[in-house]
C-alpha cells in the first residue's frame, strides 16, 4: 500500500461539523484532509435562506458553508473530492481507503451527516427545497400565512407539527396508521389543536406545481377513495415530511459504535468507543440536527483529536508536514500598488513558522541554483530565493551566469552539495498553489522525503533510459500540485529522471508547440503530451 500521504487527522465529511473541525485542526498547525463525495457544504447547501444562524442575519446554505470552506482553507486545511469505502482503524496510523487511493493519519473524524428518510411519493425528489421540505425549525417560517401538510405519525411529526402552527395558516397530518405511534400527550396536543387537522389511514401519493406547490393528491390506504388538494385561494403551501433519519454510517456499521437507531455514540468530546474515531454532526446521537449544533461538535472533536494527534506524533516520532497554502500576504499579497515586492517580504510569520518545521525535517542541505535573464519575473524570482534561503542553513543560493545554462529562464533547479542534480526544477516562480509543491519537492529531494510503497519505489528505480517530464501549470490551478509533486517524486527516486515546471504565464512558447488548452499538461519526452492530474502509478503507466 502507498503511504502517499499522512495526516494528523482526516475528516470524512465535508458539511458544517467537518469543514469547522478541518478549520479548527488546521488553525492549530495540524495537517488535516477533509474527503467529501459529492460536494462541500452537505444538506445546507440545498437550503435557498438561512436565518437562524447566529451572527449571520441572512445567507443561503451554499453561501455559508463555502464561507466555512474557505476559512478552513486560508488555514491549510487541504481537500479531497472522492468516496471513502472502508477504514483501518486498529494500528496507531489509521488507513481511510478512498476512490482515489489510500490515506493514513493518526485520527478520523466522522462526519458524513444524517439524510432524512424520503417516503417516495412522485414530485418528492423535483420540489425537494421549493415546497417539499423535512425540517420544521429550518424552514417552517419561509411558510408563514401558508397552508401545511405534514405527513408521518410519530413523536416528530405530532411535535412539529404544533410547532409549524406558528408560521402556517391551517396544518393537515396525514397518517398512514389509525392513530399515532408516539405518546398518548404529545398526539393529543396536536389533536386537539385548532389549526391542526388530522386524517389517518391515509398516505400521500403525488405533489405537483411549477416553480412551488400548488396540489397534493393523497388516498385513503382502507377505501381507497382519493382525494386532491388545491389551496382554495390559489397560494401555494409546504409539506413537511417526518419519517425519521439515516444516518451515514456505513462505515462504522460493524464497530460497535452505534445505538439502537443507528447513530453514532460519542462522549461528551465526541470521542466514539474506538481509539481514534471521532464523530461530529448529525451523524451523532443528538436531539437536536441544526447547523449550530454540527459546528459545535466540529469544533469539540477538532479540540480532543489535538491532543490525541500530538500524542501519536510523540508516540510514533512521526509528524506529517504542513501544507503551505498561502504564499503571499492577504493585504496587498506582499506587493505595493505597483506590483512590487515590499519591504515587508513574501513570507508571512505564519508561513515561515510552518516552513521552519520543514527544514528540520530535511536530512541534507539543499543548493537551489538560478539562471535568470533580464525580465522583471527574474528579479521577483531571485528575491523569492533569497529570502527563502536566508531562513535556513539548509539551504544555500547559487546564481549561475547567464551564458552557464542552455534552460528556460529564468530557471530554480535543486541540486545537493556535491553538485547533483535532483531532478526537480521550476521555471518561474513557484508562488501561488505551487509553493506547496515545491516546499514538499525540497524536502523529497533533501530526504528522507515521503514514504513510497516498496513495489513502487522498485518499479521506479528499474527505469534505465532517460526520461524528461516538463509539467506546464497555472498558479491559479488547483488541480496542477497532485501531477507536478507525483512527478517530482519520481524524478527524486530514479536519477535518470528528471521534472521541471512551468508557470505558462511567462512561456507562452509553450502552449504554442504543445497545443495547451488547459492545465495541468504533462510532457514526456517532448512526444507524449497528458492533460490533467495524475498519481504516481497513473505517470508510471505513461512511462512504459
Amino acid at each position: 500500500m502507498e503511504q502517499k500521504h499522512l495526516y494528523d487527522a482526516i475528516v470524512i465529511g465535508g458539511g458544517p461539523a467537518g469543514l469547522t473541525a478541518a478549520l479548527y485542526l488546521a488553525r492549530a498547525r495540524y495537517r488535516v484532509l477533509v474527503v467529501e463525495k459529492e460536494r462541500f457544504g452537505g444538506q445546507i447547501t440545498i437550503t435557498a435562506e438561512v436565518l437562524n444562524y447566529p451572527g449571520v442575519e441572512q445567507t443561503s446554505g451554499a453561501a455559508l458553508t463555502e464561507t466555512m470552506r474557505r476559512q478552513a482553507q486560508s488555514f491549510g486545511a487541504e481537500f479531497l473530492l472522492a468516496g471513502v469505502e472502508s477504514l483501518e482503524l486498529k494500528d496507531r496510523i489509521k488507513t481511510v481507503k478512498t476512490s482515489r487511493g489510500s490515506l493514513q493519519a493518526f485520527g478520523v473524524i466522522l462526519a458524513t451527516g444524517a439524510r432524512p428518510r424520503m417516503i417516495g411519493f412522485r414530485g418528492e425528489e423535483a420540489f425537494k427545497g421549493r415546497g417539499v421540505a423535512y425540517c420544521a425549525t429550518c424552514d417552517g417560517e419561509f411558510f408563514t400565512g401558508l397552508d401545511i401538510i405534514v405527513v408521518g405519525g410519530g413523536f416528530a411529526a405530532a411535535e412539529e407539527a404544533v410547532f409549524l402552527t406558528r408560521y402556517a395558516r391551517h396544518v393537515t397530518i396525514l397518517i398512514r396508521k389509525d392513530d399515532f405511534s408516539c405518546a398518548a400527550s404529545v398526539a393529543d396536543a396536536a389533536r386537539s389543536h385548532e389549526k391542526i387537522t388530522v386524517i389517518a389511514n391515509t398516505e400521500l401519493e403525488e405533489v405537483g406545481g411549477d416553480t412551488a406547490l400548488h396540489y397534493a393528491r393523497w388516498r385513503n390506504i382502507k377505501t381507497g377513495e382519493t382525494t386532491e388538494y388545491r389551496p382554495s385561494d390559489g397560494a401555494s403551501f409546504g409539506v413537511f415530511v417526518f419519517a425519521g433519519y439515516e444516518p451515514a454510517v456505513e462505515l462504522v456499521r460493524n464497530l460497535g459504535v452505534l445505538d439502537d437507531q443507528g447513530y453514532v455514540i460519542t462522549d461528551q468530546d465526541q470521542k466514539t468507543g474506538v481509539d481514534g474515531l471521532y464523530a461530529a454532526g448529525d451523524v451523532c446521537v443528538k436531539n437536536l440536527r441544526q447547523v449550530v449544533t454540527a459546528v459545535g461538535d466540529g469544533a469539540k472533536a477538532a479540540a480532543a483529536l489535538e491532543k490525541y494527534a500530538r500524542a501519536m506524533q510523540e508516540a510514533t516520532g512521526l509528524h506529517p508536514v504542513l501544507p503551505v497554502s498561502r504564499l503571499l500576504r492577504e493585504t496587498g499579497s506582499g506587493k505595493d500598488a505597483e506590483g512590487k515586492t515590499t519591504e515587508a517580504g513574501f513570507f508571512t510569520p505564519e508561513i515561515r513558522m510552518q516552513l521552519e518545521g520543514v527544514f528540520e525535517k530535511m536530512a541534507r542541505p539543499l543548493v537551489l541554483r538560478l539562471v535568470l535573464d533580464e525580465r522583471p519575473v527574474s528579479e521577483e524570482l531571485r528575491r523569492f530565493m533569497e529570502e527563502l534561503a536566508g531562513m535556513t542553513d539548509k539551504l544555500r543560493l547559487d546564481i549561475l551566469p547567464l551564458e552557464s545554462s542552455g534552460k528556460d529562464r529564468p530557471w530554480t533547479g535543486l541540486y545537493l552539495e556535491d553538485g547533483t542534480y535532483r531532478g526537480i526544477a521550476f521555471h518561474g516562480v513557484p508562488g501561488g498553489h505551487e509553493f506547496n509543491s515545491f516546499v514538499v519537492g525540497m524536502y523529497n529531494a533533501a530526504g528522507p522525503g515521503q514514504a513510497l510503497d516498496p513495489e513502487l519505489a522498485e518499479a521506479l528505480k528499474s527505469i534505465q533510459t532517460q526520461v524528461s517530464m516538463k509539467i506546464l501549470v497555472s498558479l491559479s490551478c488547483t488541480m496542477c500540485p497532485e501531477l507536478v509533486m507525483a512527478a517530482q517524486r519520481i524524478a527524486v527516486e530514479n536519477p535518470r529522471i528528471t521534472a521541471e515546471v512551468y508557470d505558462l504565464n511567462h512561456f507562452p512558447e509553450l502552449r504554442e508547440r504543445y497545443k495547451v488548452m488547459s492545465v495541468p499538461c504533462l510532457v514526456i519526452n517532448d512526444n507524449i503530451v497528458s492533460f490533467g492530474k495524475k498519481n504516481i502509478r497513473e505517470i508510471l503507466a505513461l512511462l512504459g
